[in-house]
């Protein structure tokens, strides 16, 4: 449901919640990216939940941040490698060497590289492999 870049299409529907039971609970893990459910609005850890429809809709913003240690470790061990192979390196050869790497690019020199956030919001693309080339 995440489309890097871009808002998180609606997969449920209002018209779909009367064919739930009543008390069923959704739980939009992409609110920050708009949220997947048509009725999804950003709550808080505060007040995490509403009712709509009969439908416990439970759409937190930032869900990590309820375990934020935990969170942190689990974003640590995979983030350190990349940061790691960058310190070797160089920033460049490290994104040759590791094209998902490269995929994390989004802006050199003031140009937009990243696709999805070029046509979001209407600029040019620069290819990545323009930039790895130079």
């Amino acid at each position: 449901m995440l489309i890097p870049g871009a808002a998180a299409p609606k997969l449920v529907t209002r018209d779909m919640l009367p064919k739930m039971k009543p008390g069923s609970v959704l739980v939009d893990v992409a609110i920050d990216q708009g949220g997947c459910f048509e009725s999804s609005h950003p709550t808080t850890h505060d007040k995490p939940t509403f009712i709509e429809q009969g439908i416990v809709h439970y759409c937190v913003a930032n869900m990590p941040g309820a375990v934020a240690r935990t969170s942190t470790y689990a974003l640590n061990n995979v983030t350190l490698p990349h940061a790691l192979k960058i310190a070797d390196l160089g920033w460049k050869e490290a994104m040759r060497a590791n094209p998902h790497l490269a995929q994390g690019l989004n802006i050199y020199a003031g140009r937009v590289v990243y696709p999805a956030v070029a046509k979001e919001l209407g600029y040019d693309v620069l290819p990545v492999s323009d930039v790895l080339a130079a």
